[in-house]
C-alpha cells in the first residue's frame, strides 16, 4: 500500500463513498463531494480521487454489468476497504463528515 496520508479531497471522497455504500460509481460520489463541499467538482477530479484512494487500499473496485443505457459499457463500481473504513470512521469522530443537509 502507499502512503496512508490523505488529502482533503481524498477524504471527502472517501467518506461520500462510504455514505452511498458499496457498488457505488462516481457520478453520485461526484454529487455527493459538490453538496458536502458547496462548490463544483470535475468528474476528473472525482476519477483521479478515486484512483489515488484504491492505490492506496482505502477502496477497491470492480466492473458492473454492462447495461444498454450506456451503450453497453460496464460502469466502475467503488466499495470501501476495511482499511477504508476505520479511517472513514475516524475522520468522522473529528467531525469531518460530508454533510447532505
Amino acid at each position: 500500500m502507499k502512503g496512508e496520508r490523505l488529502g482533503e479531497f481524498e477524504e471527502f471522497t472517501l467518506l461520500a463513498v462510504r455514505a452511498l455504500g458499496d457498488h457505488t460509481y462516481a457520478v453520485p460520489v461526484q454529487r455527493y463531494v459538490e453538496e458536502a463541499t458547496a462548490r463544483p467538482v470535475s468528474m476528473g477530479a472525482i476519477y483521479a480521487a478515486l484512483a489515488r484512494l484504491e492505490d492506496k487500499g482505502f477502496v477497491q473496485s470492480s466492473m458492473g454489468e454492462a447495461t444498454a443505457r450506456r451503450g453497453g459499457k460496464p460502469k466502475r463500481l467503488f466499495r470501501v476497504t476495511p482499511n477504508g473504513l476505520k479511517t472513514a470512521r475516524d475522520l468522522q469522530s473529528l467531525g469531518l463528515r460530508p454533510s447532505k443537509d
